[in-house]
């Protein structure tokens, strides 16, 4: 069994209503994100690839620019704009290319991340 990962850097902006950071985290303020999207597999004997790479790129890359350079709080289908939320958003939109295992989303300037796993059942 093999795993891969890509990633990506988007930079982004929100606002956190409700949490104990209080008026700062209230604030629109931005960060530099890097999501990494991991796929798990045995390799095709033809090709030696675990998944085509091409396809996941191209999920890969409509999703940077849903992202990158936006006050995230606006994104369609994104919810309150928490590391948790765009990673289910990141990986939603990039199940289709096919063996998406997780998602995980780093904002390193605040030593943070979250994964997220897909559905359970």
């Amino acid at each position: 069994m093999w795993e891969l990962t890509k990633s990506f850097r988007f930079e982004a902006a929100h606002s956190l209503k409700g949490t104990t950071f209080g008026a700062d985290s209230e604030e629109i303020h931005g960060h530099s994100f890097r999501a990494e999207v991991s796929v798990r597999g045995t390799p095709d004997p033809e090709t030696g690839m675990v998944l085509d790479l091409g396809l996941l790129e191209r999920s890969m890359e409509e999703v940077r620019k849903a992202l990158d350079h936006r006050l995230l709080n606006k994104v369609e289908a994104l919810g309150m704009p928490t590391l948790e939320n765009i990673s289910r958003y990141i990986f939603e939109r990039v199940q289709h290319a096919g063996k998406i295992t997780r998602v995980s989303v780093h904002r390193d300037s605040c030593n943070e991340s979250c994964t997220y796993f897909g559905p359970q059942g």
